[in-house]
């Protein structure tokens, strides 16, 4: 009976070798992968100070080309206000535009990207806007003359806005990439905001963009906005 025991122990040998040589194979892999990094961006105004609510943009330029997945986004009024009154979208979304305010509004767009009008109305009468052209889109409302609001609609698979300290992140791969900045109240057109970095072995990467002129009087006073600096 021994020498069938010897049979079953050489198998059994096999089999755990081929498991041990299989996780160190799985192992290895992951040792190997290339992990992203962290991509920082901070946007100042020309004293310094951090510009809150900009938008950034970051494309590759090295890898091919990828078109952020379109989304369904909804800008609603309220008080006589745009609710929010800035949107980042990507190109192929939608908008929905309802008015839950106690008047009614007529919002309207004449910006190359999309010119578009919805006739007077309260409630939800029109099925959302699809906005399949980049670019920058201005709103208003034919009442209303204080109400103010901004689409950016883009093909960047990277995007957002900074927060209070002027910074805004994201987890990208290793390569190089341009980032550009808009805000509403620029001087200078987008691309004079345009740098390109390299983000290499590091685990984060930093860029700091300094306008190089000052911000231009807001349009509309009476009322903040998420943008006003």
């Amino acid at each position: 009976m021994r020498p069938p025991a010897r049979v079953r122990r050489s198998g059994c040998t096999a089999r755990r070798a081929a498991r041990v040589l299989a996780l160190l194979a799985a192992l290895g892999g992951r040792a190997g992968a290339v992990l992203p990094a962290t991509l920082v961006i901070h946007v100042q105004t020309p004293d310094g100070h951090a510009l809150a609510g900009a938008v950034v943009t970051v494309r590759p330029l090295d890898a091919p080309p990828r078109r952020p997945a379109p989304a369904h986004a909804l800008m609603d009024q309220v008080n006589r206000a745009f609710a929010p009154d800035l949107l980042v979208i990507p190109v192929g979304s939608t908008v929905a535009f309802p008015n839950s305010d106690s008047v009614s509004h007529q919002i309207y767009s004449f910006s190359a990207a999309k010119r578009f009008q919805l006739p007077l109305y309260r409630g939800k009468p029109y099925p959302p806007v699809q906005f399949d052209q980049s670019g920058v889109i201005t709103l208003g409302c034919n009442i209303h003359d204080d109400m103010l609001a901004y689409l950016l609609v883009t093909d960047a698979p990277y995007f957002g806005r900074t927060d209070a300290q002027g910074a805004w992140s994201t987890d990208v791969p290793r390569g190089r990439y341009r980032v550009s900045v808009w805000h509403p109240r620029l001087r200078e057109s987008e691309a004079d905001l345009e740098r390109e970095l390299t983000v290499g072995d590091a685990d984060r990467a930093d860029l700091q963009l300094r306008l190089l002129k000052s911000l231009q009087p807001a349009p509309i006073t009476d009322r903040p906005h998420s943008w006003d600096y």
